[in-house]
């Protein structure tokens, strides 16, 4: 896939409520996450697939997104790209709401994401 079809695909799934569908296609099994903070002291960084996918887990069985836009993604070079995300939800757990932005950029080599990182207000 070239950075453009990643890019388009990662972005589709996203505003399909497909993007943990979509990691094992379009991430390197060794992918790296990186979040602004440590959210739960577990550290900023999630190293390999499988582990992103439990982050994704997290957020789906702890936050319920009510509304929000995705961006197209931006470009930049051959080998990586922008996202912004803007979301409304709430907590499931305590019922409180959220406004949240941030930019996710993604880094790719040989075909696949090899690093995402989060940027956003802490």
């Amino acid at each position: 896939m070239t950075l453009k079809d990643i890019a388009g695909e990662l972005v589709a799934g996203c505003r399909e409520n497909r993007a943990k569908e979509n990691l094992p296609k379009l991430y390197a099994k060794d992918a790296v996450s990186v979040e602004a903070q440590d959210m739960d002291g577990s550290g900023r960084e999630t190293t390999g697939v499988d582990a992103i996918r439990g982050k994704h887990e997290w957020w789906e069985s702890n936050m319920e997104v009510t509304g929000g836009t995705i961006s197209d993604p931006m470009l930049h070079g051959d080998d990586r790209f922008a996202v912004i995300f803007e979301m409304q939800g709430k907590e499931k757990a305590t019922g409180k709401s959220f406004d949240m932005k941030e930019v996710a950029v993604y880094h790719v080599a040989d075909g696949k994401i090899v690093r995402e990182e989060f940027f956003y207000a802490t």
